[in-house]
C-alpha cells in the first residue's frame, strides 16, 4: 500500500504540547512541508522567542536559535549577515512581535534585511494565561479586560503587517488564516513564496496567520475557527499586502 501521509522530515518525532485546536501544531507541519519540498532541511536556522512556540525546538529537526523575548529580528538580522547563503526564519506570536518586539521588526524591515518571519496572530497572550495583547479586538474579552476592549482605555488594536507593508525594505507581507483547510492551503502558498523571496536575495518577507486559540477564546474548537472567519478577520483582513515581485495571486 502507497503511503500518502506522514510526518514531515523536517519535524521530530514528537508529541506537541500545544492545547487542542490550537493552530501552532498546523503552523510547524506546513513549515515543515515547505522546508522538505525545497529541499533546504540543512540550511535552514529558525528563532522561536518567548511564547506559546518557545518550545519550537522540540519540535523541528533544523538548526534552531533561541532569542530573548521580541529580540528574534535582532538575532536573525546578525545570523543573516554572518551567514547569507542560510535559510533564517522567526516565529513570533503576536504578544512579542507587535509588543516589546514592534521595534526589532519595523526597523529590520525598513533596513531590508533578508529574513522571514511568521507572525501567529491569536489575539492574547497565549502562553501566559490569555492576557490582553496589542492584537486583541475592540470587545474582545480576555483576561484582563474582561468587560472586553475599549478603546478609550485600551487603544485600537495594532494592524502590524499594514505598518511593514508600507516600510521601504519590505518584499513580501501577507495575512492568511488556518481557519478552514483551504486557508491552510493559502498558507501553505504564503510560506513558500516567503521562502523564495529570500532565497532569491529580496527584501525583508512576512506571513501573518491568523490562528485559533479555543483555550484563551473559552471556545470549542469549531467555534473558533468560525470566529476568525466570522469576526477576527474583518480586523486584520486576508491577502497579500505587499509583494515587489508583481506575482498574480488568487484572491482570498
Amino acid at each position: 500500500m502507497k503511503k500518502v501521509f506522514s510526518r514531515p522530515k523536517s519535524l521530530k518525532n514528537t508529541p506537541f504540547h500545544y492545547c487542542p485546536g490550537c493552530g501552532h501544531s498546523i503552523l510547524h507541519r506546513l513549515i515543515g512541508e515547505v522546508i522538505d519540498e525545497m529541499g533546504i532541511q540543512e540550511k535552514t536556522i529558525g528563532i522561536p522567542p518567548a511564547g506559546c512556540a518557545v518550545l519550537a525546538y522540540f519540535y523541528f529537526d533544523i538548526d534552531m536559535g533561541e532569542a530573548s523575548h521580541g529580540r528574534a529580528a535582532a538575532l536573525a538580522t546578525g545570523m543573516k549577515r554572518a551567514l547569507p547563503d542560510r535559510i533564517i526564519f522567526t516565529y513570533q506570536g503576536d504578544g512579542d512581535i507587535a509588543a516589546i518586539g514592534t521595534a526589532e521588526t519595523i526597523h529590520a524591515a525598513a533596513r531590508g534585511e533578508k529574513f522571514t518571519t511568521f507572525f501567529v496572530n491569536n489575539g492574547v497572550y497565549g502562553m501566559t494565561g490569555g492576557q490582553m495583547a496589542p492584537t486583541t479586538i475592540i470587545g474582545q474579552v480576555t483576561t484582563t479586560s474582561p468587560g472586553g476592549r475599549i478603546v478609550r482605555r485600551d487603544g485600537n488594536p495594532l494592524n502590524l503587517s499594514e505598518m511593514l507593508a508600507v516600510a521601504k525594505g519590505s518584499a513580501y507581507i501577507e495575512r492568511t488564516s488556518l481557519s478552514s483547510p483551504a486557508n491552510i492551503l493559502k498558507t501553505k502558498k504564503a510560506i513558500a513564496k516567503a521562502f523564495r523571496i529570500q532565497m532569491e536575495g529580496g527584501g525583508f518577507s512576512l506571513v501573518e496567520v491568523l490562528s485559533p486559540c479555543p483555550t484563551n477564546w473559552k471556545m470549542e474548537p469549531v467555534e473558533a475557527c468560525r470566529w476568525i472567519d466570522e469576526v477576527m478577520s474583518k480586523h486584520f483582513p486576508l491577502g497579500v499586502l505587499k509583494d515587489i515581485t508583481g506575482e498574480k495571486r488568487d484572491a482570498h
